[in-house]
């Protein structure tokens, strides 16, 4: 599951390089044996994930066993305290997990160091998944990894603040000007009317409701240091310098989620990982999920998942493969929905999860209209600056901001060649 926690710290370790996965590959996955790669024996294969907590541990677990059960194999699996650091130091020492999510800031060193077994040819209904997930995890045209879930971004509303404010449904944002208008009347008496996280997966959506992107969509050239980008970035300005929009540090919140449920935030920007928190954490507090407002563009959003990994030398390539159908089976993804909140990556499957939880419409409309993650070799470390210019955004140039970033992104995108 991606996380809001897991988004607003993107940072990668630094021991984690690329050359360190560039040379490396799987003797079997954590102690796995050559000699179970017959398909007829018994295998024994080791799943690494990251979890979003024991919900979702529970429920891989469950899942897992039930197909092992199935198959007569047998399925380890282990929680990462940080899969980034793990998977780099297991690529590295030549002996990684058989299966693992593989973070879509990660994907492409992995595929570039010939870590990953490429294996989308061997799904045959692989074309049901959402297409933007299907490019985010496919390297030299070939889909690598199925994503395991989906997330988009939308805009959420504490309902009593809005009423309070003598604000009403008729009132709800659809375009940039309103969204700005509703957030100045809601920033009073402690409140700012819209919170946010100053990191490009938040403001990144601004910059697609404006035409605007960081590359293009062959991610082969960078288009940052556009117009577009430059409009989207100086309305969020706007409203920073005005005080009617902040990032969470300075609401003291650690996420745009705990700023709603404190009543800090009238408004905040978050994905649907915000439905199980604010049900865990702050169930008595009233709250509508709208579609993110359009701005001169048109409507936009962005697309977040994982996807499965199997490692390139696994010793169980074959039953990986049919363990990770099993996942991403339209039943099985449902039965996720349910246990800890992700939607579905299969458009089949999210139709019902959409009819199921209506309250979650918003998320789910937003499919159509995602920006699918960066995923160049590399490129992680662009971003983790670009997060860290956007954190002076009230007070910096967003020329500069951008010019930065298309200059670290040319950068990028000649050494991923």
């Amino acid at each position: 599951m991606v996380t809001s926690r897991t988004l607003a710290a993107a940072a990668v370790c630094a021991a984690v390089t690329l050359a360190a996965v560039t040379g490396c590959s799987s003797s079997g996955g954590f102690g796995g044996s050559p000699a179970q790669q017959s398909s007829g024996a018994k295998q024994s294969l080791t799943v690494l994930i990251a979890t979003s907590g024991e919900a979702e541990t529970a429920a891989v677990k469950a899942a897992t066993a039930d197909w092992a059960q199935r198959t007569g194999n047998t399925v380890t699996v282990q929680i990462a305290a940080n899969i980034n650091q793990q998977l780099g130091q297991a690529f590295a020492g030549g002996n990684p997990p058989d299966l693992f999510y593989v973070n879509s800031d990660q994907f492409a060193n992995y595929a570039k160091g010939g870590s990953l077994y490429a294996y989308g040819d061997r799904i045959p209904d692989a074309a049901d998944f959402s297409e933007q997930l299907r490019t985010a995890f496919s390297y030299d045209g070939k889909l690598t990894c199925l994503p395991k879930d989906s997330s988009t971004l939308a805009l959420a509303v504490n309902t009593t603040l809005w009423q309070q404010a003598g604000l009403t449904e008729a009132d709800y944002p659809t375009t940039w000007q309103q969204l700005a208008d509703d957030a100045a009347k809601l920033t009073k008496g402690g409140v700012t009317g819209l919170v946010t996280a100053p990191d490009y997966q938040r403001v990144g959506a601004l910059l697609k409701q404006a035409g605007g992107w960081i590359t293009n969509p062959e991610q082969t050239a960078m288009t940052a240091d556009s117009p577009a980008d430059r409009q989207a970035l100086e309305y969020l300005q706007g409203m920073l310098k005005a005080g009617s929009a902040k990032y969470m540090t300075e609401v003291d919140a650690g996420w745009g989620g705990e700023a709603l449920g404190k009543g800090k935030a009238a408004m905040t920007i978050e994905g649907n990982w915000l439905k199980g928190a604010m049900a865990k954490d702050y169930p008595d507090v009233a709250y509508k999920v709208l579609p993110l407002p359009a701005g001169p563009a048109g409507p936009g959003t962005l697309a977040f998942s994982n996807c499965w990994g199997i490692a390139a030398k696994s010793s169980h390539q074959a039953a990986g493969v049919d363990l990770v159908r099993h996942l991403t089976a339209a039943d099985q993804q449902l039965a996720f929905s349910q246990a800890f909140g992700v939607m579905p990556s299969r458009t089949s499957a999210l139709a019902a999860y959409a009819a199921k939880y209506p309250e979650s419409k918003a998320w789910v409309d937003g499919v159509a209209h995602a920006q699918p993650p960066v995923t160049v070799a590399g490129f992680n470390q662009v971003l983790t600056q670009f997060n860290t210019d956007l954190q002076s955004l009230r007070t910096a140039d967003p020329a500069t901001i951008l010019g930065a970033l298309q200059r670290n992104g040319e950068q990028a995108l000649k050494n991923a060649k």
